[in-house]
């Protein structure tokens, strides 16, 4: 040791004294040229370094007139200044040469002076001379190094290098370090200076002794010198001759699928032998293990505690394998190892899945129970009790699941046969629940159609169908039509219309048409209702299935009459386009007896047959009336000898129709004397008689006919009371009569041979005058003439 730093001065000492000749070399060039001064940094202020006047041979009693003064080019010039009244140089503020210099070698400021008058300028150079005022520093104050006890002497241990700004002998010149048996101090020189190193001498031993302090001291050149120092702290570490140990090599635990993130699922505990960082144990994941475990789980790796870190779904993994590395913190360090089997749990967390396999979404109407439509798997992600499902259709329909041969697979069948007419579709609600504890459903729908078959034949809603047909109507028009149903659909529903024909020759039909597709009737001639009161026929319906069916009704048409025929005048006879008759009475006739009856007919019926007789007399009109309802004609006060002896009488016959018809005739009335009406006494008499008779007859054919009439009313009423509840298109306008009263019509009579005939009818509303039996009665009496017969028919 002690050679070593006697190499070192001797050194030292020579570069110091190279220094030397060159400043004395340098100042010898520049000799001539620049005035040389030299001040010790750390000088007070006023401090005189020369006197510049003089050394510039100026004259020193006149440098107040020439403005002698120090031109600061630079920082370092401003700490001195040039007394003009003496021309000297002295210090201005404080030097501090390592602030000047930045601890240079040599610190040299250049001055220049300037002087006026004339101008002359000079320069000089100042020396600043090194002071021992730093003492060497390091950068901290402690330094500590780990050293294991295994280390092998020898072993060089980098310590802080000290700083100080002097320079030359005031600057850094030894390190020392306190006394001990295990270190020593190493100097190695560098071009930043010196740099110490701390060297192991002998093995260390941290069962002796697992702490070592040390001081490392810094000294100058100075007179006196000046030290630093700093501490230093040498830590024996331990040996790391023991690994971590687990207590079990397996660990195997369960968990639930739903744990929530975040939940501690186990703790770690591994030992180590060793003490210190060789006994401190971190935890950490093998690097074996694959990337979705870093995802689902986490290691604290001081603590050894594993955490739930993502979502754990036991049906993507039911079981985890995580090996675990327990290492301590030496260098290098050990490890020992472990395995965890982690075992998932599972929950009912997953719904059952429902899936149609339809093999047609329709099924026809026809199809027999236990027909196939569609097959359904069902599936759940969960497993054991949670995976059991029960399936079924919860609708009340006619379908059923059907398990196959493989699990939770169906077949949805048809129970019982179906009737598209009755439902077109159904709407399955499938539904899927599993078994878990707190159970799971699913549900779909399954919409199935059925196929419509040609099942039903076409039917009309009434049978037979009426119809009420107006005389006169024009041929080749529509007269009404026909409708029927269908319950089928599409080609099956297509109806087509046709006339059964029987092929006579006055079959009624083939003066008919119908539409084959609207079954609207069309008549080929015009009808006449007192020709033809009413007919029927059969109309087809088939429609277009394959094969098709069919379905018949009876058509019933009645004829309405029309006002379209005058009254025709039975008596009088008519001659030559008018009817006139004659008819003689006695003068002496009483009040109210009969004179003549004028009898008409109308081919009408109903209120177009309804006659109503009135008078218009050519003359004196209080002597006859006539009834308005039968046409008699009487007395209405006896003769005088002033009225004239011959009297003609107009009589009008008029129908009810809507348009009104008319007939009239006349009748002419003589007065005779009673000797020449004497020898047609008897036959006055029997003609009286014939009347009185005939008057009886009617009463009770009256009597008869409003009775008749009143059943016909109730009938009638009847039956608008059912046409009214039935669909109005099927209700017919002719069925009401507002003005019908069950009143005689009309009376008729006429002669043919030896007989008379009196035609009477019920007065008729217009919808029952085309019923069957609606014909007027026809009532046969004896001619006057032969009135002792009493033969009366009807």
């Amino acid at each position: 040791m002690t050679m070593g730093r006697g190499t070192n001065t001797r050194e030292e000492g020579r570069r110091w004294f190279g220094l030397y000749l060159w400043l004395v070399v340098l100042f010898a060039e520049q000799a001539g040229a620049q005035i040389r001064y030299s001040v010790p940094e750390e000088v007070e202020d006023g401090t005189v370094v020369g006197n510049i006047a003089k050394d510039l041979g100026l004259d020193v009693g006149g440098l107040g007139d020439r403005r002698i003064r120090v031109v600061s080019g630079s920082e370092e010039a401003a700490i001195l200044e040039v007394n003009r009244n003496n021309g000297a140089l002295y210090v201005s503020r404080h030097i501090d040469r390592e602030e000047l210099c930045q601890g240079g070698a040599a610190c040299l400021v250049e001055l220049k002076i300037l002087v006026e008058n004339p101008l002359e300028i000079h320069y000089a150079l100042v020396q600043i001379v090194d002071a021992n005022d730093h003492a060497p520093s390091f950068p901290e104050a402690e330094q500590t190094f780990q050293i294991a006890e295994h280390t092998l002497p020898g072993r060089r241990f980098q310590l802080h290098a000290a700083r100080d700004p002097d320079a030359g002998v005031n600057s850094i010149r030894a390190y020392t370090l306190t006394p001990n048996d295990h270190f020593d101090i190493n100097i190695r020189q560098s071009d930043a200076g010196k740099v110490p190193f701390l060297v192991l001498k002998k093995s260390l031993d941290r069962e002796q002794k697992d702490k070592h302090s040390l001081l490392v001291t810094a000294a100058d050149g100075g007179k006196p010198p000046r030290c630093g120092a700093l501490n230093v702290s040498i830590v024996v570490l331990d040996s790391n001759d023991n690994r971590p140990v687990f207590s079990q090599d397996i660990y195997e635990m369960t968990i639930a699928e739903n744990i929530e993130i975040g939940t501690s699922i186990f703790q770690m505990n591994a030992t180590d032998a060793d003490e210190g960082t060789n006994g401190e144990i971190q935890y950490i994941f093998s690097e074996t293990l694959s990337r979705d475990v870093y995802d689902i789980f986490e290691l604290d790796e001081f603590t050894g505690e594993i955490r739930v870190r993502g979502k754990i779904d036991f049906e993507e993994n039911n079981l985890y394998e995580l090996n675990i590395d327990a290492s301590d913190k030496a260098t290098p360090p050990l490890t020992g190892e472990c395995r965890i089997i982690i075992k998932i749990k599972d929950v009912n967390d997953n719904a059952p899945q429902i899936e149609v396999t339809s093999l047609s979404n329709q099924v026809s109407e026809d199809s027999k129970p236990g027909t196939v439509i569609s097959l359904v798997s069902v599936t759940d992600k969960d497993s054991g009790v949670n995976a059991k499902i029960i399936s079924r259709i919860t609708k009340n329909v006619p379908f059923e699941l059907k398990p196959s041969y493989k699990e939770n697979t169906y077949s949805v069948v048809t129970k019982t046969f179906l009737d598209r007419e009755d439902v077109s579709h159904y709407e399955l609600l499938i539904t899927a629940t599993d078994c878990g504890e707190t159970p799971l459903s699913a549900f779909k729908s399954l919409n199935v159609q059925v196929a419509d078959v040609n099942d039903n034949s076409p039917h009309f809603e009434r049978n037979p169908l009426e119809f009420y047909l107006l005389e006169n109507n024009m041929a080749g028009k529509s007269v009404f039509s026909v409708s029927a149903m269908d319950k089928d659909m599409e080609e099956n529903a297509a109806i087509s219309y046709q006339i059964s024909r029987g092929g006579e020759a006055n079959d009624i039909a083939s003066f008919l048409n119908i539409n084959p597709e609207t079954g609207e009737v069309t008549a080929l001639k015009s009808f006449d209702f007192e020709t033809l009161k009413s007919f029927q026929f059969q109309v087809s319906a088939t429609d277009g299935g394959s094969p098709p069916l069919s379905g018949n009704v009876t058509v019933k048409v009645f004829i309405l009459d029309q006002n379209d025929n005058a009254p025709v005048i039975l008596y009088p006879l008519s001659s030559n386009g008018s009817a006139r008759g004659a008819e003689e009475i006695p003068r002496n006739a009483k009040a109210g007896d009969s004179v003549t009856k004028v009898r008409a007919y109308d081919a009408d019926t109903g209120y177009n047959g309804w006659l109503l007789f009135s008078l218009r007399p050519l003359g004196e009109r209080a002597l006859f009336s006539l009834d308005r309802y039968t046409g008699q004609i009487r007395t209405l006060r006896p003769f005088t000898e002033t009225d004239e002896a011959e009297h003609r009488l107009l009589v009008l016959v008029k129908d009810n129709g809507d348009v009104s018809l008319s007939a009239t005739a006349t009748v002419t009335v003589k007065l005779a004397e009673p000797k020449e009406a004497l020898a047609a006494s008897d036959h006055a008499g029997s003609a009286a008689e014939a009347d009185r008779r005939e008057d009886r007859v009617t009463f009770y054919l009256a009597l008869t006919l409003g009775s008749v009439s009143l059943l016909l009313v109730i009938a009638v009423v009847v039956l608008i009371a059912m046409r009214c509840s039935k669909p109005a298109e099927y209700t017919s306008k002719y069925l009401q009569d507002a003005h019908y009263d069950g009143t005689l019509c009309h009376s008729i009579q006429y002669r043919s041979g030896d007989k008379r005939y009196m035609l009477v009818g019920p007065r008729m509303s217009v919808a029952s005058a085309g019923a069957p039996g609606s014909h007027a009665g026809t009532l046969v009496l004896p001619d006057a003439r032969r009135a002792a017969a009493g033969e009366v028919r009807i």
